[in-house]
This record gives structure tokens, sequence and C-alpha cells, in this order.
């Protein structure tokens, strides 16, 4: 299911050539589908609000934080744009930790891109995930992701439930 849903996005963002379960995605193919499946996980908010889960750092849009202050006001085409942007420099620097990244299935990157814009690309990169994946083995660092479920060090249902997603999200690239 989740392979058709970024096989349908990828067709509404981009005119790029489909690529196999198993070939390397385009990155114009890979963003797009990475932020339509980051959006609704992290929901828009067009103001700027202390987020509870992120010891009350201002957070707006899409779940950004960098240079964000109270009150700010944002359109959700602007929350787009952030989203887009930001989602473009997390896949690169994931990539530059992980640097066979850009060669991995599409549904593995939008996954673990997914994965590190929530996070941080530095506890990405020092991870057993990142450890996994540049050993080559995909399938175990697939399964690393719901490790990641926990914020002030409490489990949230909506980090487990996302977790989960992008862990069947990436199983399915693989197969």
């Amino acid at each position: 299911m989740f392979a058709q849903i970024i096989a349908w996005l990828r067709s509404l963002f981009t005119k790029a050539k489909p690529k196999t379960k198993r070939g390397a995605a385009g990155i114009s193919a890979v963003i797009a589908a990475s932020v339509a499946f980051i959006g609704p996980w992290e929901g828009l908010r067009t103001t700027a609000y202390p987020d509870a889960l992120a010891r009350n750092i201002p957070t707006v849009c899409y779940g950004e934080t960098r240079g964000v202050k109270l009150g700010d006001v944002y359109t959700k085409a602007e929350c787009d744009a952030m989203l887009a942007k930001a989602v473009e420099q997390f896949h690169a620097q994931l990539a530059a930790c992980i640097p066979g990244l850009p060669k991995m299935p599409e549904g593995v990157q939008v996954a673990f891109t997914s994965w590190s814009y929530n996070v941080g690309t530095g506890a990405a990169c020092k991870s057993t995930l990142a450890r996994k994946a540049n050993a080559g083995d995909l399938r175990g660092a697939c399964n690393e992701l719901p490790r990641w479920r926990k914020a002030g060090g409490r489990v949230v249902r909506g980090l487990e439930n996302c977790r989960g997603a992008e862990r069947k999200l990436c199983l399915e690239a693989l197969q």
C-alpha cells in the first residue's frame, strides 16, 4: 500500500520516469515523497507554539524549530516551502553519514529521511540504524526505526505510530 501511495505522490510532484522498487530514485522524487509522508505526521500549525514534547522549543508549520520564535506566523504556502527545503537539507545531511542513501530504494530513503527530520541528523548519524545501513543491512536498519518512539523519556503514541509507518514503508521497499 505504501509503495502505491509513493508512486502516486511521485506522479503528482515529478514527471520523472518511475524507478523499480530496487532502483535508486531521483532526488526530486524522494524529496516530494518525503514531504508528502512527513506533513501529515507532523501536522500543520501556522502560528509558532512551545512544543511540550520537545522541551517547549518554539515550533511552527510542520515541526520546524530552526530560527523559530513564539508568535511567528506563516502561510500554508510558506510552511510547504519551508518543509521542502528542510527535507532536502535533512536528506543531504543524512547522506553525508550514510553515503549509500541516494542509491537505496525510494521507500527506504523516505523512511530514513522522515525519521532524521524528527530526531535530527546528529542523533541519526550516531545511531545503530546508520551503522546497519552503512554495513548494507537495510532490513536491520529498517527494524531499528521503532526504537525511536520516545520523547522526554516516555513513549509517545504518535511517535510510535509514525515509526511503525516508516518501518513498514522501509521494509516494503526492500521486497
